[in-house]
């Protein structure tokens, strides 16, 4: 275990909500809308938790645009200086065209062999406890991605590029619908909550 991890900081890991590639209720591949209450919401957690970096993926300009234009008001304008705390959290967020400029990010930030850890609501085979994830984590070999998609989840493409599979969360009920923001936050809780 690391002095940091003592401290109560994991060691660094990265966090990507993907619009594109994600399915639609069909299983079509399509491009999602970013939705303002994620950025915020995840890029609060994310802080909270640890995460080195939150990338936002859209290949669409104006999303990309609309992206860039909520963090600059709250890491440069009047956002910035009304409320501190969303624009440190502000700080670690990211937008990339597509997961293959995260990966290349990430590989030039960490100078690590980068490995891929996707979740969604419909995995449950072949999966990883959030015990397994984090010991494999704190093991600080290689840098570790969690991928989350929107819509209707992520395509079959990212999924088979994906190194490993964290299990889905399951409630007290077979209804399985949480927005991508609860999910984020309850898994990351599993992970480094004390």
């Amino acid at each position: 275990m690391s002095g940091e991890e003592k401290a109560g900081h994991p060691p660094p890991y990265y966090l990507v909500l993907l619009h594109f590639p994600v399915c639609n209720k069909n299983g079509e591949v399509v491009t999602t809308a970013v939705a303002n209450m994620d950025v915020h919401d995840i890029a609060r957690a994310a802080r909270t938790y640890g995460v080195q970096r939150y990338y936002i993926v859209t290949p669409l300009k104006a999303q990309k645009r609309l992206v860039e234009k909520i963090l600059a008001h709250w890491q440069e304008g009047y956002g910035a200086e009304f409320n501190p705390s969303r624009r440190e959290a502000f700080q670690r967020v990211c937008v990339k065209t597509s997961l293959d400029e995260v990966l290349t990010d990430v590989a030039g930030q960490s100078g690590k062999r980068v490995r891929l850890v996707v979740t969604g609501a419909g995995l449950s085979e072949n999966t990883l406890t959030c015990k397994a994830l984090r010991d494999l984590i704190l093991c600080e070999e290689d840098a570790y991605v969690l991928i989350f998609g929107t819509g209707w989840g992520l395509s079959a493409e990212v999924l088979d590029r994906a190194d490993y599979r964290l299990a889905a969360v399951k409630g007290a009920s077979d209804y399985n619908h949480l927005s991508v923001r609860s999910a984020v936050s309850i898994l990351l809780d599993r992970l480094w909550g004390r």
